[in-house]
């Protein structure tokens, strides 16, 4: 293992996830060098290779979701409702540092599989299971997508303004949340059990990580404060010319005397409506009005961003996901790479966010394939196993490869 090679040469992780919150986690492992073994069901896999975007048209199990949240794994097919496939697991867990798995609370101690029966033989293993509500409670053992959890969370209520009914968010912000938490609380337990041997049990709620995030009401309301709706105080998005603007006059202070001075009313920092911040949310929409008739005298929107920019006020136009693929600091920034595949020669994907020692992190590798793709590698590399054993447990039903 060299001094400068990847951060997490040598971590052997074994991977229970399906969709987005659990292979996103597992993602960042494998991109910072962790053996990362993926099991899947025999015959479907994870749910998302059949999702949008097929990259093969006579193949529905190649979805652009399935392969860029799952690049540089290993795959493995076992059927964790064998007791067979179940021992190959338990040998799996002992060569392995940690499990991730996002089932619904339950179904893991059904099949065997779960904390107890993985850490009795390998009592050092880190086990992180990630979940809609956490492992215990009342809604332990709901089902959940990031949708339910926007709803759930208060998020959907808090963004629903100026519209008189809640609206679906775009943004998938739950999972990944989750699976950027189980990825930071997994690398916190490989450190503690570096130093002192023990293992750990790690529950990661979806509902728990959104409402963590944010950073106004929920601090607000339990201490007796008000709610804050959106859209959120202090920020703009308006159209100018051929595109619309984004800027942001609050979060630091000195932005309130900067915009007083770029909009040319000096007066304004000596109105009483605006001379605090508090006065300044209060009085918001009188605000804005402010600000949006000042970006009307525009007729584009690079101009406006150019003069808000000079002005030090935080300022941007807004993109399309098309510009923002072309967008030439991503690019330098590698935010784009490329992994092989089969049928398509390569697949671009988005970048883990995050450089190591001045470098863009590189997938290890494509995705796997086929359901199966590296069962008979994992078998025999990893665990050992004889061709004839792992023929058996091909005739068995207990695993499958491709």
């Amino acid at each position: 293992m060299s001094a400068r090679g990847p951060l997490l040469e040598g971590v052997t992780v074994l991977d229970f996830t399906r969709v987005l919150a659990g292979p996103y986690c597992t993602r960042l492992l494998a991109d910072l060098g962790a053996r990362v073994i993926k099991v899947e069901r025999p015959g479907e896999g994870d749910e998302v290779r059949r999702g949008v975007l097929q990259l093969e048209p006579d193949r529905s199990d190649q979805s652009t979701y399935f392969v860029r949240v799952n690049v540089g794994k290993l795959g493995v097919a076992i059927d964790l409702t064998r007791p067979a496939g179940r021992a190959v697991v338990l040998d799996l867990a002992r060569v392995a540092d940690a499990v991730v798995e996002n089932f619904v609370p339950g179904v893991m101690a059904r099949l065997g599989c779960d904390h107890a029966a993985l850490a009795a033989v390998k009592p050092d293993l880190i086990y992180c299971a990630i979940s809609g509500f956490g492992q215990d409670g009342p809604l332990r053992t709901m089902q959940a997508f990031a949708h339910i959890i926007n709803a759930v969370s208060g998020m959907m209520d808090l963004e629903r303004e100026p519209d008189p009914r809640p609206r679906v968010s775009y943004l998938q912000a739950a999972d990944v949340l989750a699976g950027t938490h189980a990825f930071g609380v997994t690398l916190a337990a490989l450190l503690r059990r570096a130093r002192t041997g023990a293992g750990a049990y790690l529950d990661v709620s979806m509902l728990e990580c959104l409402v963590a995030a944010e950073d106004v009401t929920y601090g607000s309301i339990l201490n007796g404060g008000p709610v804050s709706l959106g859209p959120r105080v202090g920020m703009v998005v308006h159209p100018v010319g051929d595109g619309y603007v984004a800027t942001q006059t609050v979060g630091a202070p000195q932005l309130w005397a900067r915009l007083v001075e770029l909009l040319g009313q000096p007066e304004l920092a000596a109105d009483p409506r605006f001379a605090s911040p508090a006065a300044r949310r209060e009085h918001w929409p009188a605000l804005r009005d402010l600000i949006t008739a000042w970006l009307d005298r525009f007729a584009k929107a690079d101009d406006a961003v150019a003069a808000l920019t000079a002005a030090r006020i935080p300022a941007v136009p807004v993109l399309s996901p098309q510009e923002v693929v072309e967008h030439p600091h991503l690019a330098a920034r590698g935010a784009f790479p490329s992994v092989p595949h089969p049928g398509r020669g390569v697949v671009r994907v988005t970048a883990s966010p995050f450089q190591v020692d001045g470098r863009p992190s590189v997938p290890a590798g494509p995705a796997p394939y086929r359901v199966g793709e590296h069962t008979r590698q994992v078998l025999r590399e990893v665990l050992g196993y004889t061709p004839d054993r792992i023929a058996d447990l091909e005739r068995s039903g207990a695993i499958q490869s491709a």
